[in-house]
């Protein structure tokens, strides 16, 4: 543990040139006292490390001192993906080896070439989550990400929306989507029922049991492509019917702001010959739709700037969503 740090003081002090000893003790949480014996082991290993006393004092390395003490260990090497995503580091176990790791490359680095790499990372910043959405809690991850590492067996129990279930799974790999963790397992719920790689929300993992077993990973396998096709044919299945509406102009504004599904159909049908001058403001659509009740609470939000022509089940239930809205808000009954 002590190694570790007085490497990563080395590495600091090639980064950044002067730090105050209080600094650095807050960095390792760590006393004042201990970076003071931290340094002067330095010293003692011939590392020039010279002191300045005073309010604007600290540490620094000879000028000209560079360090070839920059070899990764084996978790800051797995942790490179994750350099500059400090959120799914830290979610997945990898948050202090993604820091130094990324303290190692930049030490690597010429002067010239290291002020850049600063200066992309002061300026870009990339958040995984999804607006309005709370990070959720994903207390078996750094665990499961052991487990697709050592290519080892788990059981857990999963709950979906058929209840809750045993199941066995050999983990393939882990996907980050809109904020959520997704795991890809090559999986069985009975030891009579055939494997087949399925997606287990991570949230949903309980009871999590890494056994002592491995597992040959499928040489075909491709983890993003896997999730393209599977992802893509989810979404198609999703919506597999459709609604044929008469929208107007304002009312495809407000139906492109339901989903990225709902802008792409608007964008490929909107006609740009119709314009607030124009005699005609309404135009017909045909819009992906999941089930009829899904799609007319959906749909009820875009008030009075859409008429559904098909299917008729769908128009029915819009209009008794409505007259429901309408008996409890109006004045008097709503004729259906």
């Amino acid at each position: 543990m002590r190694a570790s740090r007085l490497l990563s003081i080395m590495i600091l002090l090639q980064l950044r040139g002067k730090i105050a000893a209080e600094a650095l003790a807050a960095e390792f949480e760590v006393s004042v006292r201990t970076i003071y014996r931290d340094i002067d082991e330095l010293s003692a290993a011939g590392i020039p490390v010279q002191s300045d006393r005073g309010p604007h004092g600290g540490f620094q390395l000879m000028a000209g001192y560079r360090s070839q003490f920059t070899g990764l260990e084996n978790d800051e090497a797995e942790a490179l993906f994750m350099i500059g995503l400090p959120g799914p580091a830290i979610a997945l176990g990898l948050g202090n080896a993604a820091t130094r790791a990324s303290r190692k490359l930049m030490a690597s680095l010429p002067p010239s070439l290291r002020e850049g790499s600063r200066r992309i990372a002061d300026c870009f910043h990339l958040d995984t989550n999804d607006w309005y959405r709370n990070e959720q809690s994903t207390v078996e991850l750094p665990r499961i990400a052991r487990a697709v590492l050592a290519q080892q067996r788990i059981k857990s129990r999963y709950e979906s929306w058929s209840g809750l279930r045993q199941w066995q799974m050999e983990p393939l790999g882990l996907v980050l989507k809109a904020g959520a963790w997704y795991l890809v397992a090559n999986s069985q719920s009975r030891a009579s029922s055939p494997k087949k790689i399925r997606i287990f929300k991570v949230v949903h993992i309980t009871d999590m049991q890494v056994q002592d077993e491995n597992f040959d990973r499928p040489d075909d396998f491709d983890l993003p492509d896997f999730w393209n096709e599977a992802t893509a044919r989810f979404e198609a299945e999703l919506r597999s019917n459709n609604a044929h509406l008469r929208v107007s102009a304002t009312g495809l504004d407000r139906i492109a702001k339901l989903g990225a599904f709902a802008a792409q159909a608007v964008e490929n049908q909107r006609d740009t010959s119709i314009t607030p001058e124009s005699d005609a403001l309404w135009q017909t659509i045909n819009l992906p739709i999941e089930t009829i009740e899904h799609a007319a609470q959906m749909l009820l939000g875009i008030g009075p700037e859409l008429e559904v022509i098909e299917p008729l089940a769908l128009r029915q239930r819009l209009r008794e969503l409505a007259c429901q809205c309408y008996q409890l808000n109006g004045d008097a009954a709503c004729k259906e």
